[in-house]
């Protein structure tokens, strides 16, 4: 296979790594000059300057079977969509695939038009602690109830320089990974209710959430998060024999019924997770081999479910 990494930052790194340990070739087209060569020095790869549209617009080389998009959240959906112009029926675009549910849900109405195949990069969904409790899960029958935190750090996010929007759309471009997270074990929520109060000079629309509701799956589910104070990001899920602790989602812990006693659940293929960012393998993996596979998030999926997190943080 041939594919194009469009972006050349941090994140562009990890999929470069594994890329690599696929054995798939690649071509990485970047835009900085500064994080080009932070990505040769660090990777060994060349990258080509200017951009995905400078160089499509430029281009001689036949299209790739399938592109990466790793860009900052202000160019995702732009970047995506020149690449779906240009006849790319094969995307792995990083979430949140855009910076409002408008433009999310714009970008799936090109993708579906074009017929192009669109994934959003939830990796945390390929973690080894997660597969291990999905497992569980379909031993124990299902999903009886879950509940998941989102917090942030507000003291070590303030001082970040992002792009303008970036940081007032944390909860989309980053907490989302949470809350994907626990609809993708707990089933897609059919009855929603929250509330927010709150307000950060960065992120006014809200600081302090809450919910609940119940899935397609017949859990009920809550979650809060609070960004001006101490906490974390977790999942609990309740099935009839087990309460599963994804805290951090990293680890897998275990309470069993009749039991107050939370066990450590050792991870026998959790080595993937420490050689590459965790999950990344996988998911690559899974895009490369079948866009469609289970467990990758479809663009389409995810365009409903940005319209609730959106409805969390009062976008």
């Amino acid at each position: 296979m041939n594919v194009w990494l469009i972006g050349s930052g941090g994140m562009a790194r990890d999929y470069a790594k594994v890329l690599a340990a696929l054995g798939i070739s690649f071509t990485v087209i970047g835009r900085g000059e500064a994080s080009a060569v932070q990505f040769e020095k660090a990777s060994g790869y060349s990258v080509l300057r200017g951009g995905v549209q400078a160089f499509l617009a430029s281009r001689r080389a036949s299209l790739p079977d399938a592109a990466i998009v790793s860009v900052g959240m202000e160019a995702l959906a732009s970047a995506t969509s020149a690449l779906i112009d240009a006849g790319v029926k094969r995307i792995l675009v990083e979430k949140p695939a855009g910076m409002t549910a408008q433009e999310i849900g714009s970008l799936d109405s090109t993708a579906r038009d074009r017929g192009a195949v669109v994934v959003v990069a939830y990796n945390r969904r390929f973690y080894s602690s997660v597969r291990k409790a999905q497992q569980i899960i379909l031993e124990d029958g299902g999903v009886l109830s879950f509940n998941f935190e989102f917090t942030e750090w507000a003291h070590q996010i303030e001082p970040l320089v992002k792009a303008a929007g970036v940081k007032e759309h944390l909860l989309l471009g980053n907490s989302s990974h949470v809350i994907d997270l626990a609809f993708y074990l707990g089933g897609f929520p059919v009855d929603f209710h929250c509330l927010r109060a709150g307000g950060l000079s960065w992120h006014p629309s809200g600081s302090i959430f809450v919910g609940s509701g119940k899935t397609d799956r017949g859990a009920l589910f809550s979650f809060q998060a609070n960004w001006e104070a101490p906490g974390r990001w977790g999942v609990e899920v309740c099935t009839a024999n087990h309460r599963l602790i994804l805290r951090p989602i990293e680890s897998l812990q275990v309470m069993k019924r009749g039991s107050v006693a939370i066990e450590n659940i050792n991870l026998s293929d959790g080595q993937i997770d420490k050689d590459f960012k965790p999950g990344l393998y996988v998911q690559v993996e899974k895009f490369l081999r079948e866009p469609s596979a289970s467990g990758l998030c479809r663009l389409s999926e995810h365009a409903g479910k940005a319209e609730l997190y959106c409805r969390i943080a009062g976008y």
